[in-house]
């Protein structure tokens, strides 16, 4: 099975499990259903792909950020504006980009775009695509690259572009910086929001928020 492949490559969880049981619902939303909280069960949280993968537990921990936190819509959610409350994120790739569970599917969500885009049924499916391409889906070249030069990932944080990607920097190692995973994601929905209805082509002048 794909998700099992997937955490014979990932590290331990990231926090206990012991909470797990009748817990199965974020901001209403049920998680059983596409089978998150078996992958969850299985194990809390965990990274893969040297980092690059970092999927969140669902219960606290001291280090990490739990996924009920991370989808507080007063910790960088509200910065896109009305965020269907119905999408859930539990995992993220190295540069931030999301991965969601919305209308019983898994989605991929590109924070500087504040797009969506379905890519799998469900966690098994998306697992399995994880594992067939996961250069592309988590970065890990990228990762590995800057984890060689600078040092291993620290908890929550994760690579942000100096000039953002949608608008023309580059995907390489002289581009990225160590965020706070936070942080980042308040950067983005504010371009997101700079950008939203902006047509292809047009000279922008970006406001920098503190």
């Amino acid at each position: 099975m794909n998700v099992s492949k997937l955490l014979e490559l990932s590290s331990p969880e990231l926090a206990g499990n012991e909470l797990l049981g009748g817990n199965t619902s974020v901001n209403k939303v049920d998680l059983s259903a596409t089978g998150l909280i078996d992958l969850l069960k299985r194990r809390n949280g965990f990274y893969a792909f040297e980092c690059a993968l970092h999927v969140l537990p669902l219960t606290p921990s001291q280090e990490v950020m739990s996924l009920t936190r991370w989808n507080d819509n007063q910790l960088w959610r509200d910065g896109y504006g009305m965020l269907d409350a119905k999408i859930i994120f539990f995992a993220e790739d190295v540069l931030g980009n999301q991965f969601c569970l919305f209308e019983g599917a898994v989605h991929s969500f590109d924070p500087e775009t504040g797009e969506l885009e379905y890519l799998a049924r469900d966690i098994e499916d998306w697992a399995g695509l994880v594992l067939e391409d996961y250069n592309t889906l988590t970065g890990w070249s990228l990762a590995r690259d800057w984890q060689s030069k600078h040092g291993p990932l620290p908890a929550n944080m994760r690579l942000c572009p100096k000039i953002p990607f949608v608008l023309g920097g580059e995907y390489s190692i002289e581009n990225l910086y160590l965020c706070n995973n936070v942080e980042a994601m308040r950067v983005y929905a504010n371009l997101a929001i700079q950008l939203a209805d902006v047509p292809d082509g047009t000279k922008i002048r970006l406001k920098v928020v503190d």
